[in-house]
């Protein structure tokens, strides 16, 4: 257990492989490290993007072209 509501099972033993699974509420995001790692530099480049005002115009066209 960690915490008092996400449990560490383990799921199936082959040889020499063990498979791990996580119960957790739906709210608790449960990933493995490196692709843990992979959102957190998605999220970072996302953050790091910068809006020049010229792209705000192409903006208002686009919504025009939709309505």
């Amino acid at each position: 257990m960690i915490g008092d509501d996400i449990e560490i099972v383990i799921v199936d033993i082959k040889g020499d492989q063990v498979k791990i699974g996580v119960k957790a509420p739906k709210n608790v995001s449960v990933h493995r490290a490196e692709v843990y790692k992979e959102i957190q530099e998605e999220n970072k480049k996302a953050a790091d993007t910068k809006i020049k005002p010229e792209d705000l115009g192409k903006l208002g066209d686009i919504f025009k072209k939709k309505q």
